[in-house]
């Protein structure tokens, strides 16, 4: 009986040390440098909320600004626009709340009228 535990462990211990072996050494995983812009539809969008939320507890316009530039390029709004196209029909209501509220002040902070903090 001693025996067969004995084999076990030891076969556990050799499993445990070959995947480490194999993952860290044999096949380690690959760095990508992608950028955020690159992302799904559902992670930026749970980002545009994260940000929806920040402005709404701290009132800081350009902080948001500058969080939804680390999404890509386009403007603030086509960014909080697109994110509000893909939450409609999944998202809860007070979440739907923050992100309309967010895109409404980018509306109206937009370089048209009067650019964005200017």
């Amino acid at each position: 009986m001693l025996n067969r535990w004995l084999y076990f462990l030891v076969a556990i211990l050799f499993g445990v040390l070959a995947g480490v072996l194999l993952g860290w050494f044999v096949l380690p995983a690959e760095n990508n440098d992608t950028s955020p812009d690159v992302l799904r539809v559902d992670f930026r969008s749970d980002y545009v909320l994260m940000v929806a939320e920040m402005y709404a507890r701290e009132g800081d316009l350009s902080k948001a600004i500058s969080r939804l530039a680390f999404l890509g390029s386009t403007s603030p709004e086509e960014i909080v626009q697109a994110a509000l196209f893909f939450a409609e029909p999944r998202y809860a209501d007070a979440d739907l709340n923050l992100m309309r509220g967010l895109l409404q002040v980018l509306q109206s902070q937009a370089p048209g009228a009067g650019g964005y903090l200017e």
